[in-house]
């Protein structure tokens, strides 16, 4: 059986959709250890005071359930066009460590951090999305 091949974009793609699977867990886990599986999964109201730390990497775990769409969009939209070229790679691969940084940065709730780090993953989907429109036009 012949190994298939996937482009750096799409697979950069697999990688952020991981990292959105993976990303709620230490929010639940402290839920989970601070008052007990049984509190911590029952209704979100009674959850328990958590270090505010996790409050702002739950955030940041919505904030890419938000961004992750225009970038899945740009990268399907190259990988149907069959448009993958430096500019593309380098787009995908600064998008997702941006989101790897972004809730440490988030968390850390270092002044600034968190913002130019959003902007850097923003703006590689968009540059991403017009090296797109430019190259089927």
């Amino acid at each position: 059986m012949e190994s298939a091949q996937i482009c750096l974009e799409l697979r950069y793609l697999v990688y952020t959709s991981i990292l959105l699977l993976v990303l709620w867990m230490p929010y639940i886990l402290v839920q989970l250890f601070g008052v007990g599986p049984g509190k911590a999964l029952s209704s979100p109201e009674d959850g328990v005071a958590a270090p505010k730390w996790t409050s702002r990497w739950k955030r940041a775990h919505y904030n890419l359930v938000e961004n992750i769409v225009p970038f899945a969009v740009a990268v399907t939209a190259g990988e149907l066009l069959n448009i993958h070229n430096g500019v593309t790679a380098a787009c995908a691969m600064i998008f997702f460590w941006a989101r790897v940084v972004h809730p440490f940065a988030q968390a850390l709730n270092i002044w600034g951090l968190r913002t130019v780090i959003f902007a850097i993953g923003s703006i590689s989907t968009l540059v991403y999305l017009i090296t797109i429109l430019m190259a089927a036009t």
